[in-house]
Formats: C-alpha cells, sequence, structure tokens
C-alpha cells in the first residue's frame, strides 16, 4: 500500500464569531497550499517523493436539529430543514467579506456553532500552486515523475454543477451548505485567468457583459474620469495582464496577447466597483464567462450590447429592455431545460428604466420613443437572416419578440440557474427585416453617437443597486424550494 504523507491535521474546531472562523479557514488553507507547493517543488527537482502527497481542503459544518422560522424575506443565510451540511472551501482569502456575511447569518438565524476543520477532499496540486511564484504544474509526461502517482489532480466528480442544477445526490447524513464545492471554484478561478487575461481578485460585485469592443475604450475613459474625481469612490482601473492604475493619467502597457474575453475592472474598496467583460459574438461565449464568474457570487449582472431591432417602429439606437427571453441558444438546455421561465426581476429593470431616464433626461411616456419592453430572442447563427425566414419570423411574431442577440437570453438564464440577479437593456443597431443592414459605413456613425450613452446607462444601473440592501436585490425569485443556505 502507499504510504500517504499529509500536513497534520488539526481537531475540529466550534466558532460563533464569524471572522475567527474565516481566519481558521485561512490558516488550515495556508497550510494545505504551502505543504503541496513546497512538495512539489522538491518533486520537480529531485524526482518522485517517496511518499503519495496529499492535503485537504478545509470545510465548514453546521448541525441544526430545529425547524425554528426565521425572517422569510430573506433569500439566503439559513436552513430550512434539520439535519447536518457542509461546504468544502477554496481560497477563503477572496472570499473573505463573501464567508463573512454567509457564516454570520447562520450563527445569527439558528444560534449553533459552525465547525471549522479539515474535509476528506484532497487539493488538487494544480490549484494548488496557483500562485506560487514560478511553480506551474507540467504537462503529461514533463517531469521526471507520473504525477498522479505522487500528487491528487482535478477530479470530475467533485467538480460539476450538480447543486446549481438540481441534480445533487447528498452524502448520506450531510447536505450541502454552498452551491459550489472547493474543486469547481478553483476550476472557474484558473479558467477567469486564462480567457479574461485578469486574476480573479479583481472583479467586482457589478459585472456588465458587452458583446463589442467599441465599449471598451469608453469604458476607459469612463474609469479615468472617475479616478479624476475624488468623490467617486474608486480606487483604480484594470485593464488585461492586471495593469492597474489609479493616476488618470497614467499609460496603460499593452497587453502581451488578447485574451477570448478583454476584462476591465473599475474598482471600488470593497469590491463594489464595476467589471465589465466584452465576451464577444454568440451564446458559447456567454455561458463560458458565466459560467466561471458565478462562482465570485457577483450581486448581479446585466447584459449591455447590440440587438437587431424586430419591430419598424423601432429607430437606430433604440434601447430594449428584456422582460422575457425566446430562448434558441441551446448551449443551456441540457442545464436548464427549456420549459424553466426566466422572470424578469423587478429590482434590475427599475433600475435600469431609472437609468435610461436619467442619461436621456426622458421620463415617463416620453420614454417611449426611444426604448421598448419586451422580449428578447437569443439565437445560436449569426446569419440566420440567409435561412428561409418564414420558420424563424413566424415563431418571432408568435414570440411577440421585438430584438434579437446571440447572449442576452443565455447571461440571463444561467443567471436564473446560478442565483444571480440579472438583466438586459440592448441598443438596436441593425433592422434587418426591414432592410437596415449593419454595414460599415451605418455602424461606424452609429457606434460613435450611442455607444458612450449606452454604456453610461449600465453604470448608473449597477450604481443604482450598489446603494440597494442585498436582501433585496438578491430575490426570492431565484431560490427553489431546497436551497443551500449559502447564497
Amino acid at each position: 500500500m502507499t504510504r500517504i504523507e499529509t500536513p497534520d491535521a488539526p481537531a475540529p474546531e466550534r466558532f460563533t464569531d464569524p471572522a475567527a472562523a474565516v481566519a481558521r479557514l485561512e490558516s488550515l488553507y495556508a497550510e494545505a497550499v504551502g505543504f503541496l507547493g513546497r512538495h512539489f517543488a522538491t518533486a520537480l527537482d529531485n524526482g518522485a517523493p517517496a511518499a503519495r502527497i496529499r492535503a485537504f481542503y478545509p470545510e465548514i459544518r453546521v448541525t441544526t436539529n430545529s425547524y425554528a422560522q426565521v425572517d422569510s424575506r430573506l433569500s439566503f443565510g439559513h436552513i430550512s430543514v434539520p439535519g447536518t451540511y457542509a461546504a468544502t472551501i477554496t481560497r477563503p482569502d477572496l472570499f473573505r467579506n463573501y464567508l463573512t456575511q454567509q457564516i454570520g447569518l447562520i450563527l445569527e438565524n439558528h444560534g449553533q456553532p459552525v465547525q471549522i476543520g479539515p474535509s476528506g477532499t484532497p487539493i488538487p496540486v494544480h490549484f494548488a500552486v496557483q500562485g506560487q511564484g514560478a511553480i506551474t504544474v507540467p504537462q503529461e509526461g514533463a517531469a521526471r515523475f507520473t504525477l498522479r502517482d505522487s500528487f491528487d489532480v482535478p477530479d470530475l466528480s467533485t467538480t460539476n454543477d450538480d447543486i446549481v442544477n438540481g441534480t445533487h445526490t447528498p452524502m448520506e447524513g450531510t447536505a450541502p451548505l454552498a452551491l459550489f464545492s472547493a474543486q469547481r471554484i478553483d476550476y472557474s478561478l484558473a479558467r477567469l485567468s486564462h480567457y479574461t487575461a485578469t486574476d480573479p481578485e479583481h472583479f467586482q460585485n457589478h459585472v456588465l457583459f458587452t458583446n463589442y469592443h467599441f465599449y471598451v475604450s469608453e469604458f476607459e475613459a469612463y474609469a479615468r474620469a472617475c479616478l479624476a474625481d475624488p468623490d467617486s469612490g474608486y480606487t483604480s482601473f484594470v485593464a488585461t495582464g492586471n495593469a492597474e492604475i489609479s493616476d488618470p493619467d497614467a499609460p496603460l502597457p499593452p497587453s502581451d496577447k488578447q485574451p477570448q474575453m478583454p476584462t476591465f475592472h473599475l474598482k471600488r474598496a470593497d469590491g463594489s466597483g464595476v467589471t465589465l467583460v466584452n465576451i464577444g459574438v454568440g451564446p458559447s461565449n456567454a455561458k463560458t464567462a458565466t459560467d466561471h464568474i458565478a462562482v465570485l457570487r457577483p450581486h448581479a449582472w446585466i447584459m449591455v450590447g447590440h440587438c437587431a431591432g424586430l419591430r419598424n417602429t423601432q429607430a437606430l439606437g433604440d434601447f430594449v429592455l428584456a422582460h422575457a427571453y425566446l430562448r434558441e441558444d441551446h448551449v443551456l438546455d441540457d442545464d436548464l431545460p427549456l420549459w424553466v421561465p426566466i422572470p424578469a426581476l423587478a429590482e434590475i429593470q427599475i433600475a435600469l428604466e431609472d437609468a435610461v431616464a436619467e442619461v436621456t433626461a426622458l421620463k415617463g411616456y416620453d420614454l417611449k420613443q426611444i426604448m421598448r419592453t419586451g422580449t428578447v430572442a437569443t439565437i445560436d447563427n449569426r446569419n440566420w437572416e440567409l435561412r428561409d425566414q418564414s420558420g424563424p419570423v413566424q415563431r418571432l411574431s408568435q414570440s411577440r419578440a421585438v430584438a434579437l442577440d446571440m447572449e442576452s437570453a443565455t447571461i440571463a438564464a444561467n443567471g436564473f440557474r446560478f442565483r444571480v440577479p440579472y438583466g438586459t437593456l440592448l441598443c438596436v443597431s441593425d433592422k434587418p427585416l426591414h432592410g437596415e443592414l449593419k454595414l460599415p459605413g451605418m455602424a461606424s456613425d452609429f457606434y460613435k453617437t450611442q455607444v458612450s450613452r449606452h454604456l453610461r446607462i449600465g453604470i448608473r444601473a449597477m450604481e443604482r443597486l450598489r446603494n440597494m440592501p442585498l436582501e433585496r436585490l438578491h430575490s426570492r425569485k431565484l431560490r427553489s424550494f431546497d436551497e443551500t443556505a449559502f447564497l
């Protein structure tokens, strides 16, 4: 039998102070990844270790025997059925504020201590050495030893979306406390760095998605204006490659390579700033981005992209506030069946409509001159106009759709799936059913006049949401009747 070497496993401790509980999680995690990092570096230099090297994620565990009712207005922070609940934890330093809040609510609502100790889930060496200087895991066969014989590697049995998808089978006697396992979170943190070329630490609680790069330069200009205003509350701006500036006039070095989804962060000290992700065109990218950003537990995400207007009464530059979605993107069919409705969230809808009114100086009935509320259709075929239009146009008409794009329904549906408040405000850039195609001359003139205003509306909506109490923003519409206690 292979000998296994692990760090000394301290006995689990009970905590009634959330800050102390999180501090214990941080120390356990730091000890575990430090142990793996040291042994892995030695193995790279000297070959296979004499024993299998293993360390474990820390774990939060809580038990309650009471059916006591708590404030039913809250959508999270309480346990509905007595039992034992547990969650493996990674990067507690990154999630410190989130964990402190969630543990605090459990303590407040149930009066039971939380237990902190090592879990039974090994930390894959790939995730353990992320951020540890120059240490990287070589590809299979490149090291002087067989990696899997000496260290744990990612395991798909603990890296999945079974909990959020409602298909999870709990371990006997233990139910999940959180929506994601530690390995699932680690996987997404690594993917975020790869796809966005910015570290997860920079992501803010309010995320804007766009499908055109024209918004990026406008976002940078807005960010520099905020940094020049000492009363704005924003502290720095981060561009691809983790280039960070706090001086509004400081240059940004060019990125070594353009990532698949260029991402930019206008930061505040408490993480309540705004992140802009240029997901490009298509539902696949929209799903990929939201699959991974979801583990950061953002407070809201909103799509602010361009769309095809489907009504002859619309004009280029008009806005569309989605209140329903026709889902023909197909990328989420296996995770979220088409029969699942995606409701509009009042808090997001009001923030967006108020932001449009503020930026355009139009109110009430006059706002209808430039904005329609209706169904947005999302499809997976960019050149749908070239096919026989009788089928698609009939479905669009029957659904009462007013706009069509390739990302919005995906982002909204994944928001519903991951319990992240979502919304959509699109800008009409063409009207293919009425002879106004997105041609170079029309597009350039349109972009010059509309992008800045559209982006400012999205940011202003996020600033309104930032001032909303968290318990109001995280709507009960997003929670099932059998939910995890952690948001």
